[in-house]
């Protein structure tokens, strides 16, 4: 599966990154590139699902897709895909992912409900110690907090919460496979979670691809509990500051912030002491992750559709190529259109 992702983001990024800017993508990493990477190529589902991919086992997999052909690299990193991976890219089927919203937050989820899981199971079997299986002080804590809140001694909580996670898994449209591995991971008395090892034998794939459909499930459920929150509020309270609405970075937030109350750019990059160029970086990412964000102040709708025929025209995204075309347009114009997409 990480060899199908990767060919994918290979194709949306049209030869115009070299492989590095994937590895980058798959981690999370919040650097102005990278972000601005994934709103001009449209990589949203696939930001940070990998936060701790190892560069050798990320490597293995863009050899892999050289092997079989899909793919040609230079010795720079940039890479060509063939025609035979082109024609793989047209039968790819890959899992839901929402990495953009969620960026690992969704293992916290997962080791919030695993930990409430175990104790409510040693709660009804009257055990009153027992070694918890999640180490993290801060989801021990908070899953301390959430069952004396839940009155868990009167026994109620075990039925809804059983109700709530057996309902929205119901709703969400996972897999069965993808039901299994959430429930084959969660621990209660006289059970304990499968390893990623043993549920990679028992379901005959790799490791990564257990661990990647698990993500993927995350993802698909923890949208469903959202969307239905009314139907599922211990769950909802499970998932309590898990998705990531506002996605900017601290800096741009900042920027954002200040853009907002009517100052202007200049005045901006003078109050907060940063280069204009920064602050232009800053306002792209927010219009990336603000639909409401007008861009007319500095870009009018002509021009903006003269860089969407640009990029139809030349089949391409790539700044330079673009500005040749368009030499009346600033970079910054540029990368605003190409922030905010086909209006």
């Amino acid at each position: 599966m990480l060899r199908q992702i990767l060919l994918h983001i290979f194709y949306q990024l049209n030869n115009e990154r070299t492989i590095n800017a994937a590895y980058h993508l798959l981690r999370g990493k919040r650097s102005g590139q990278t972000i601005q990477d994934v709103g001009i190529f449209k990589l949203y589902p696939y930001f940070g699902i990998l936060r701790k991919l190892a560069r050798p086992v990320f490597e293995d997999g863009v050899n892999s897709l050289g092997v079989e052909g899909w793919i040609r690299t230079d010795d720079n990193g940039y890479f060509t895909l063939t025609e035979s991976g082109l024609e793989q890219v047209r039968k790819l089927a890959l899992p839901f992912f929402d990495g953009w919203h969620y960026q690992g937050n969704e293992h916290i989820f997962y080791g919030r409900l695993s930990l409430i899981v175990q104790s409510l199971s040693n709660q009804a079997a009257g055990i009153r110690s027992f070694i918890p299986v999640q180490r993290n002080e801060e989801i021990q804590g908070w899953c301390r907090q959430f069952l004396l809140a839940s009155d868990f001694r009167s026994g109620m909580l075990q039925q809804a919460l059983f109700h709530e996670m057996k309902t929205s898994m119901e709703q969400s449209g996972l897999s069965t496979l993808q039901k299994e591995l959430l429930v084959e991971r969660l621990t209660g008395v006289g059970v304990t979670g499968i390893p990623w090892q043993q549920l990679s034998f028992e379901h005959e794939m790799t490791e990564l691809d257990c661990q990647l459909l698990f993500i993927s499930a995350l993802h698909k459920w923890l949208d469903t509990i959202h969307q239905h929150n009314e139907q599922f509020p211990y769950l909802l309270k499970l998932a309590e500051n898990i998705r990531i609405d506002n996605v900017l970075t601290g800096s741009a937030y900042q920027t954002a912030q200040m853009y907002n109350q009517g100052y202007s750019l200049e005045q901006i990059s003078a109050m907060r002491r940063l280069k204009a160029s920064t602050i232009e970086d800053h306002l792209v990412e927010l219009a990336m992750n603000e639909p409401t964000f007008d861009s007319t102040p500095f870009i009018s709708h002509e021009q903006h559709e003269a860089v969407q025929q640009a990029v139809r025209t030349y089949a391409t995204r790539k700044l330079r190529v673009l500005h040749d075309a368009l030499p009346h347009l600033s970079y910054f114009q540029i990368r605003l259109a190409l922030a905010k997409g086909e209006v």
